[in-house]
């Protein structure tokens, strides 16, 4: 007969607790004791919760022993994203963005992989000469907007191991490859709240992105405008303004609805 240990219902309030109080965070993590006090649970109880939470990739710990959500939960986070049909729900404010900008726009997120960006939604600049990609396509995360801005926002604990085990090739001579540029640059685009390419993943091609947040604050996915670099360099102070507020306009509307209808 297998002896199974069932968890209490503390034990799960607990844990919904640590994980939806590390959300709303917005990746800076969070101490032992910071968790104890804002779940109402002693410390010596909380570690062994704690501790399964990070076998398991639910959680991670950096060296100064902060706590943070785990590649699992942005895994499952991206699973939900993607019952919700967000690329449905987000298409007319892309379709908008296009008419202001007349360039290509993107919705993107993380890859199953967590370790690439990738295409879920486009609408098409109606010009001859254009920037085009495939949905389901993939981009590194360092070399393009969209990449750029989902890193930039990630925990710093799992932003340091993909720049730990990732090797920045360079697909153009703009490409950046020092790790210490890229950490920089990822601090300002966290910042500024957008991220800007010139010609690092395709020469001649320009990019700008910018966040789409969830109900919990977290980066869920990002907006992209993408076109040759001599139009988007000409109009950039007024798409950046167009994008700026697509994405805001998306992240409202999805920190107001309760529940989305899957287009099934």
């Amino acid at each position: 007969m297998n002896d199974l240990k069932t968890p209490s219902p503390q034990s799960v309030d607990r844990i919904f607790a640590v994980l939806d109080y590390l959300a709303a965070r917005d990746n800076q993590g969070a101490s032992l004791a910071e968790l104890a006090r804002a779940v109402s649970a002693p410390k010596s109880s909380l570690i062994s919760l704690l501790a399964g939470m990070l076998a398991n990739g639910r959680l991670v710990k950096d060296e100064n022993g902060f706590y943070y959500l785990g590649a699992l939960m942005y895994s499952l986070s991206m699973r939900i994203v993607g019952s919700l049909n967000l690329a449905s729900i987000a298409r007319p404010v892309l379709e908008s963005l296009m008419e202001k900008t007349g360039e290509t726009v993107l919705l993107g997120a993380l890859a199953p992989s967590g370790d690439l960006a990738m295409y879920i939604e486009k609408v098409e600049s109606q010009s001859a000469l254009r920037y085009t990609v495939s949905l389901g396509e993939q981009r590194d995360l360092y070399s393009s907007g969209i990449g750029k801005m989902l890193l930039a926002h990630m925990p710093k604990p799992r932003q340091a191991n993909y720049l730990r085990t990732h090797e920045l090739v360079a697909y153009t001579p703009a490409t950046i490859t020092s790790k210490d540029e890229l950490l920089e640059q990822l601090d300002e685009i966290r910042a500024q709240g957008y991220a800007l390419t010139v010609g690092e993943r395709v020469r001649g091609a320009d990019a700008m992105a910018a966040p789409v947040f969830g109900r919990g604050g977290e980066v869920i996915a990002a907006i992209v405008v993408a076109g040759p670099s001599e139009r988007m360099r000409m109009n950039r102070i007024a798409d950046l303004e167009h994008l700026l507020i697509a994405a805001a306009d998306l992240s409202r509307f999805l920190a107001s609805t309760d529940r989305f209808q899957s287009a099934a």
